[in-house]
This record gives structure tokens, sequence and C-alpha cells, in this order.
């Protein structure tokens, strides 16, 4: 979600608006992009399988729900997360998901992420470790709506899907 990381913001954005012409450039590369591999996966057959993860979605969540995100339990060894939401557990999800745990300036979103820099107490409650990239609970959260989530975030299939039927297969 490049038209929304916090590097974006500090360079475009004076209210914490998302960047509108980025914006609508996302709203048409996707569908297309889905549309494409539909397309590919009528072609290949059943043997191979052509995905699409939708990561802007998943962003799209932390940016304008990032409470949603409530405390999250990480397996060892595994992309497994076992979510409960902020209401049942009354922690709050990610705080922001607009300013970026290291970084300067406005959103901490200029320059790179040095000794210098603005450095939050905690990584886990932001989404975004500096001006372009996701906290590690951020890309664990991505990760896991790749393996187990839904077509709105993973399409045709999730990975765990795909897994199951190579398996079959063998």
């Amino acid at each position: 979600m490049i038209w929304c990381v916090p590097a974006e913001l500090a360079l475009h954005s004076l209210d914490g608006s998302c960047a509108p012409d980025l914006t609508r450039a996302a709203d048409l590369f996707n569908p297309q992009l889905e549309r494409m591999l539909t397309e590919l996966n009528g072609e290949v057959g059943h043997d191979d399988v052509f995905i699409a993860a939708n990561t802007n979605r998943v962003s799209f969540d932390f940016m304008f729900n990032p409470q949603q995100y409530g405390t999250c339990t990480i397996k060892r060894n595994s992309f497994m997360l076992a979510c409960r939401s902020a209401k049942e557990r009354k922690i709050a999800g990610f705080a922001t998901a607009k300013i970026a745990c290291c970084g300067q300036g406005p959103y901490n979103g200029i320059g790179l992420c040095t000794p210098a820099s603005n450095v939050c107490a905690n990584r886990d409650v932001y989404a975004y470790w500096d001006a372009f990239h996701p906290t590690e609970r951020a890309n664990r959260i991505i990760v896991a709506n790749s393996m187990h989530g839904t077509t709105d975030h993973i399409s045709p299939m999730n990975l765990s899907t795909i897994l199951a039927m190579d398996n079959a297969r063998n």
C-alpha cells in the first residue's frame, strides 16, 4: 500500500490522508491483476496455480481500522497467529498505521532509521517500522492472511489450500 506509507504521508499529506492519485492507481491495478491470473489459471489447468496476494487490502485495514488488530500470539517457528479482538481483551491493536516506529519528520516518514531517529518504545503497536516497511507483527498478519485468509486477501485460494492440494497429489 505504497500510497499511504509514512514516507508518502510525510511528502504529500498535511492532514494524514492518503495520496488520491496513487489510491486510484492501486484500485485500477488490483482487479486487472486478478482477471489476468484467472485467465492464466484457466490456460495452465489444475497442476499449476497463479495466485494474487492482496496486501493492499490488509494494509488498508491497518490504515483505517488499526485498533481491530488486537493482541496476537505468534507460535514459535510458525506463521500461525492466534488473534483476539481488541474488544475481547480490552487491549488496543495497532496504535497507529500512519506514523512509523522509527524515522524523522512528519509521520516519521523522512529518511532512514538511524541512531539519530525518533524510535518508538514498543514496535508491536505500530504497523510500520520505518518510512516504508511494515513491522514484524504487521508482516506476520500479512503472512497469516496469505496462508489462511479468505479470497478477499489472496485469490483464487490461500496458500494452505494450495499446500493441501499438492499433498493430496503426492
